[in-house]
């Protein structure tokens, strides 16, 4: 690995990271070729599911330049034909001498783009920074590796981790700038989760309310509701984004929800998580930002379903109120959920934290069936 390669390719993770939100059920690749000089001919990212490939995209700004030259991948190029063609092919068809891949494909239906390339006579060095390009796709990732959607906990609260007063108010804890930035995450999310509590107390639309990346499909709105609980009058029943309710297999089902409903088994406390976020990935949900309230958030924390904590903490103290999180599963310090800072931002007046557990979640498929049955090919 030269200095140039690395400086190559945290270029192309940038790239890809532009993609994020508006790939979906897709990973977000990036790409940039050189000429046999080394000097940049091309660069492209993978922006819509459906659309061109990162590689096919840098390939056509390059142009003639890319014969004999180098290519910087985030992701294994892809060797089967789906909606597009494989980017294998491009990349032989433009005569790249030489690929440079951050990510192995996990995805069997779309790997083996190093092996084919090399049978072509083109050099391939996989394993240039890894890490960093995992991260920049460490929703798609999750999705095809554990069968599961990527999972984000969302949460608002005073530094002495109140979301609401004594008397439940909680309008407005953070500032316009922590509410703005917590629409732009509902936008990059495939699904946003709240709990029937959430629904009854505050009425939430659930909705992001700033342009949208280019997706697939709109965000999915889904309430965790195991008693059908979920009133007729529901702003999360409108008509501005789909709508999922989460019921108990063994719940009556009133009429206004017979079109939104989703039967799941029923646990203490509440529906199977897992079996929702199997109901989720076999829709092609790819992340999941969860919003609310307490006692889902720690029932996610409880089962280890949660990839990311984002939280937004104002300067302010309440003292008395609603914690942020309820039961988590920890009744003793040996228990309790260790996290990694991954980022602090001021966001306006409040500070924007970005955490992960620091072991990672579900690495790898649980099953084979996982591994081939449960996943979405790499671009389709």
């Amino acid at each position: 690995m030269t200095s140039g390669d690395i400086l190559h390719m945290r270029r192309a993770i940038a790239l890809a990271a532009r993609g994020l939100g508006g790939t979906s059920p897709n990973p977000v690749v990036g790409c940039v070729v050189l000429d046999p000089s080394g000097e940049v001919a091309g660069e492209g990212f993978h922006a819509y599911a459906g659309g061109p490939h990162a590689e096919v995209v840098a390939l056509r700004e390059a142009g003639g330049r890319a014969r004999g030259g180098t290519a910087y991948v985030t992701l294994e190029p892809c060797d089967h034909t789906g909606r597009t063609g494989p980017c294998t092919g491009a990349l032989l068809e433009a005569g790249v001498a030489r690929v440079v891949v951050a990510v192995s494909d996990p995805n069997p239906k779309a790997a083996g783009g190093a092996a084919t390339l090399r049978r072509h006579g083109v050099v391939v060095d996989e394993g240039v920074l890894t890490a960093e390009a995992e991260e920049v796709n460490a929703a798609w990732l999750t999705f095809v590796r554990a069968g599961r959607p990527y999972v984000t906990w969302k949460f608002a609260a005073t530094v002495d981790g109140r979301s609401a007063a004594e008397d439940g108010t909680s309008q407005w804890i953070t500032s316009p700038e922590a509410r703005a930035d917590v629409h732009r995450l509902r936008a990059a999310a495939d699904a946003v989760v709240a709990g029937i509590g959430t629904v009854l107390a505050d009425d939430p639309r659930l909705t992001a309310r700033v342009p949208t990346p280019s997706r697939a499909a709109p965000v999915l709105r889904v309430v965790v509701d195991p008693g059908a609980r979920t009133p007729a009058t529901a702003r999360v029943l409108d008509d501005e984004a789909p709508t999922l309710v989460a019921v108990a297999e063994d719940a009556a089902v009133p009429a206004h929800l017979s079109g939104h409903a989703v039967r799941l088994p029923r646990v203490p406390g509440g529906i199977d998580l897992h079996a929702l976020l199997a109901e989720l990935h076999a829709r092609q949900v790819v992340s999941v930002l969860v919003e609310g309230g307490p006692t889902l958030a720690g029932a996610f924390l409880r089962e280890g379903l949660v990839d990311r904590v984002v939280g937004y903490l104002a300067p302010a103290l309440l003292g008395a109120g609603p914690a942020a999180l309820g039961a988590a599963g920890v009744s003793t310090i040996t228990e309790i959920h260790r996290l990694e800072f991954a980022e602090a931002t001021p966001v306006g007046p409040d500070l924007k934290l970005v955490l992960r557990p620091k072991s990672p979640v579900s690495p790898e498929p649980t099953t084979p069936a996982e591994a081939s049955g449960r996943t979405s090919p790499k671009e389709s």
